[in-house]
């Protein structure tokens, strides 16, 4: 198992990344009433959310086969990895531009974990695109 993710620490950064996709994508789908409420978005919003969670569902259902199932292990999963980092990127840069510039539905409740969740995921996927670039990019 370690020998997949060339040791422990690649291991937990891929748990605690896609960890992370899970209980966003449970809150989003599961809890939407309280994703709702936390963040000051009225009930007409739950469908979106909801397709939200679902990508975070994907790609969490694709991290479990690709970490712990397929055979290969990480192998030549490059295309998957990258989009990851990719779609974490692109969350953090709407999340920064939709809180500190745009502005548009700002209320009481927000707050800016929209910047600093996919940041964080940003950097933990990064760190797996080049601490995995061995197996990954075969």
């Amino acid at each position: 198992m370690l020998e997949k993710f060339n040791g422990t620490i690649f291991l937990v950064i891929f748990l605690v990344h896609f960890i992370g996709f899970a209980y966003y994508g449970f809150r989003c789908v599961f809890q939407t009433q309280s994703f709702l409420n936390q963040y000051g978005m009225h009930d007409t919003g739950a469908g979106i959310v909801r397709f939200f969670g679902s990508i975070f569902f994907g790609s969490t259902a694709m991290a479990i086969y690709v970490g712990f199932i397929r055979p290969n292990g990480v192998e030549a999963t490059w295309g998957f990895f990258n989009l990851v980092f990719l779609q974490n990127l692109s969350a953090f840069i709407v999340g920064f531009y939709s809180t500190k510039i745009n502005k548009l539905g700002h209320t009481d409740k927000t707050s800016d974990e929209a910047i600093y969740a996919p940041l964080f995921l940003t950097i933990l996927s990064a760190l797996l695109c080049y601490g995995l670039a061995d197996k990954i990019y075969v």
